[in-house]
Order: structure tokens, then sequence, then C-alpha cells
């Protein structure tokens, strides 16, 4: 059902009703490292470049979201799926063995929220009893891409973000999860000139603020119709912008706003400067964190916003500026079997 002019509210119940998070060493080593199914202390991943391993990221991410939630291969219909690589090569490799039919996705880091948009559309419609909704990011592989090579050791801004290495899955389903996906608000792109690639924030954070102001005008509430409000990966600085440019638009949400990529990683004793962003950034956050918020019932209601910065290596070296797009989610507390 249409409401308003972004947003989505899916008529029948669409579940997330199993979650699955692969996260790399330095992630296991902050806040959230004991809500991660596997945590990995090897960057290569085993293979034998840092695109394989992203690859192979994914890989195990899928399977153990289909071992947490007792399915296999032939009982998913699609997988809406994602990465920040150039013709999406980690998704290509990483998910080719499986079979499954694939739409595969680029909103930059925003792609989770994509993915989970298009998802949920496609169950409520009846077009799939059950989908995959995934997305992941490697430090080392989107260093490689967007700035540059490792060995230089370049010095980081303190405006600058850390892509984090990590993959989250969702199971969208029919069947009653621990999460329910009410309705999403699809984002615009949205740019104001900024052409810093190391600042992230400054480059989402307009496209958050549009995105929250227009889910919250579509649906005539006001911000505590949310516990919680939770941005991608803007870090500190862009969620300082994102608190000023929703203050001008009259919404105030500094009391119930948190951002993944500030709580991915542990600031300062990590040295990740504004913290962390990457497709994988919001995608194992939701499948740790707010999962375990909203299923305890510390949280029965979440606007879920991942964040992207609409870049390429060309664009850049062309000047251009980075625009930048979000993807907001309404996740309900969904019904637990006993």
């Amino acid at each position: 059902m249409q409401c308003g002019k972004q947003t989505t509210i899916l008529e029948h119940p669409v579940y997330i009703r199993s979650c699955a998070s692969v996260a790399g060493e330095k992630e296991s080593e902050g806040p959230l490292g004991d809500y991660f199914d596997v945590a990995v202390k090897d960057p290569m991943f085993g293979m034998n470049n840092w695109e394989e391993a992203e690859s192979r990221l994914q890989e195990m991410t899928i399977d153990k979201l289909m071992i947490k939630a007792d399915v296999n291969a032939a009982d998913i219909r699609y997988i809406f799926a994602g990465d920040l690589l150039g013709q999406l090569i980690a998704t290509t490799y990483g998910l080719k063995k499986y079979d499954i039919p694939l739409f595969g996705l680029y909103g930059a880091c925003s792609t989770m929220g994509e993915a989970v948009s298009l998802g949920a559309l496609c169950v409520d419609s009846g077009a799939a009893e059950r989908v995959i909704a995934l997305a992941s990011s490697h430090f080392a592989s989107a260093e490689k891409q967007f700035r540059y090579p490792l060995e230089y050791g370049n010095q980081r801004p303190e405006s600058s973000t850390w892509t984090a290495t990590g993959c989250g899955a969702v199971l969208l389903d029919r069947k009653e999860g621990s999460m329910k996906v009410r309705g999403f608000t699809t984002g615009k792109i949205v740019d104001y000139g900024v052409k810093d690639s190391m600042n992230m924030g400054a480059c989402m954070a307009p496209a958050a603020a549009d995105l929250i102001a227009a889910n919250l005008k579509d649906i005539g509430e006001k911000p505590d119709y949310y516990d919680m409000i939770i941005t991608g990966d803007l870090g500190y600085v862009g969620q300082k912008i994102l608190f000023d440019l929703l203050k001008e638009r009259g919404y105030k949400i500094s009391d119930r706003h948190m951002d993944c990529g500030i709580e991915i990683f542990a600031g300062s004793e990590e040295d990740t400067k504004a913290g962390g962003s990457g497709c994988g950034c919001s995608a194992i956050t939701l499948c740790t964190l707010v999962e375990e918020r909203i299923r305890s019932g510390k949280w029965n209601r979440v606007l879920f916003v991942p964040t992207g910065a609409l870049q390429s290596t060309v664009s850049y070296n062309e000047g251009r500026s980075i625009p930048g797009i979000a993807h907001g989610i309404i996740l309900e507390r969904g019904i637990m079997h006993k």
C-alpha cells in the first residue's frame, strides 16, 4: 500500500525469520564482537586475493544462514544481494554455486536497505515464499578500489571511516520470526556537492536526513513513533550533520538515534577515526545488535536507515561530487515461537 510519496506499507506480514553474520578480526574486537555468528582472524579468508576473500565471506554467511533457518538452496526463490566492488564481483563469485535466481544490487553502503526493501516487497506480493537479502564489504577490497594501496600506508584524516569487513544476511519469509518488516521508505539521490572521499559522513548525512523526514511525513508521525532511528554508517561527523539538518526541518532525533558506524568499532581504541562504513557495517549490525534488541523486547519499532555514497573511481577522478542515498526499513517486533 502506498503511503505518501516514498513509503510503502506491506499488506501482509513479512518476517525476518533468521539472521546470520560473519565478521573480520577487527570487528570481532569491537563492541559487537560477542554477537557475530562467525569471526575470522585471517583477512584473506583462506583465499588468494582480497576480492576472493569477500566472495568467501558471502559464501560463509549464506551457509550459516541456511543452517540457522534449517533451509537449503532449493527452498529459496531469490537472493537480493550486493557489495561495493565493480560489477558486483564479490557477489557474483560468492553466490554462483547456490544456483539461486539473483538480483544483484548496488546502493553503495545503503545496499542492505535496498535488498530488504525489494525482498520484502517480493514476499508480500506473493512472487516468492522466501528470499534472502544480503550485503557485504571488506576493508582491503574497498581500500584497493576506492582509495590507496594498503602498502602505501597513507595517513587517514579524522573525518575518515573504516570500511567494515563483514557480511550480514536475513531470510525473509511469511513464517513468524523475531522481526517483522512493516514497510519501507525508498530514498532519493541527494547531492550537497561534497567531493571529499575521506569524509563519507558528510556525503551521506543529507540523504539520511531527507529519508527520515520523508518517512515521518509519509506516515504522519513524529520521531517518538520509533524506539530507535538507526542510520548505517554516518560516523561521528555525519551524525552531527544529520542532527543539524533534521533540526532545520523541525525534527529532533538525538534522544533516539543510533549509528551502526559508531557502534561497530571502539573508536579511539581501534583507531577507526569517525567510525565504520561499508555495505557490511549496517548489515552485520542489523543481524546482531538490532535483532537482539528487537527480539528481547527492548525495542518494539525501529527505522533502520542504511546510507550510501554514490561514487566511483572514475567520477572521483573527474572531480565530480559524491551524491548520497538512503533506504529506510520499518522494523517491528515479530511473534516468537515458544
